[in-house]
């Protein structure tokens, strides 16, 4: 029974060597990484590994994981407008790394290339950029200065071994000194467009009064023309007119009561 026990101790330490060996030969790529092999002996692999379980050499070889999804950065600058303003900007950049690439990126910039790399091209990339617009252009131009940012810095980023899904500018201030003097031009825009406004108003109602006082002088020229010509006819229709105008208002009215001409009569009232 010794014996036995013994010889399954034996085999139970062999089983475990063996699964120890098996295992650190091993290891697993997740989804959306890849790996990059360094060898004792050969240095880095120009061989880039997929996702899934491989195997290795225990001790001679160790596999180098990658994130090979895009991850967003952002990343703030201050830099000088065409006109010599301070901007704040900040970007915000989806990027990945060419996966065919890894081994290069790998050797000559390291595990943490975005570290890197980023922060340094788009400092340079923005205030190369920004540099060729005046502080006005930048508001009225966003889209130009997005535009041409994604381009460079895109152009940028692939002699790295980096790729640009998405390149956007997120935050676009000025400095004090400006942000009060367009403030101020707004203002004095405002007054202009209100001091114009009453000047247009009091020049037509200036034409208001002088058209009708033509007319009021047309009027008493027609008026007087009609008294040479037709004499005290002309009164009298008017004398007319007006005492029709006053029976009709007065026939209206639940207050007036018409009483017989040089008779007195009492009504008798309720």
């Amino acid at each position: 029974a010794a014996k036995v026990f013994e010889s399954i101790g034996k085999f139970g330490l062999a089983l475990a060597v063996a699964g120890g060996v098996v295992n650190s030969a091993l290891y697993n790529v997740d989804a959306g990484h890849r790996a990059v092999i360094f060898d004792r002996f050969r240095g880095v692999q120009d061989i880039v590994v997929g996702e899934g379980t491989h195997f290795l050499i225990p001790w001679v070889q160790k596999p180098i994981i990658f994130d090979c999804r895009s991850r967003p950065r952002n990343v703030p600058v201050i830099t000088g407008s065409k006109d010599l303003q301070n901007v704040n900007i900040t970007l915000r950049i989806l990027f990945r790394p060419v996966a065919s690439q890894l081994p290069r990126i790998f050797t000559s910039i390291g595990e943490d290339y975005d570290e890197r790399v980023l922060p340094s091209i788009t400092t340079e990339i923005l205030k190369s950029v920004v540099a060729r617009f005046d502080a006005g252009e930048l508001i009225t131009q966003r889209e130009l200065v997005s535009r041409q940012v994604s381009d460079d810095l895109t152009e940028r980023a692939a002699t790295f071994g980096l790729i640009l899904d998405d390149v956007s500018l997120t935050h676009l201030t000025f400095g004090k000194e400006f942000t009060e003097a367009v403030e101020a031009k707004q203002v004095a825009q405002q007054e202009a467009e209100r001091a114009r406004f009453v000047v247009e108003k009091a020049e037509q109602q200036k034409k208001a009064a002088i058209i009708s006082a033509e007319g009021d002088s047309k009027a008493a020229e027609l008026i007087a023309n009609s008294l040479a010509t037709a004499g005290d006819g002309l009164i009298e229709l008017r004398k007319l007119e007006a005492a029709e105008d006053i029976a009709y208002q007065l026939s209206r009215s639940r207050n007036i009561t018409y009483l017989p001409a040089g008779q007195s009569v009492l009504l008798q009232l309720p």
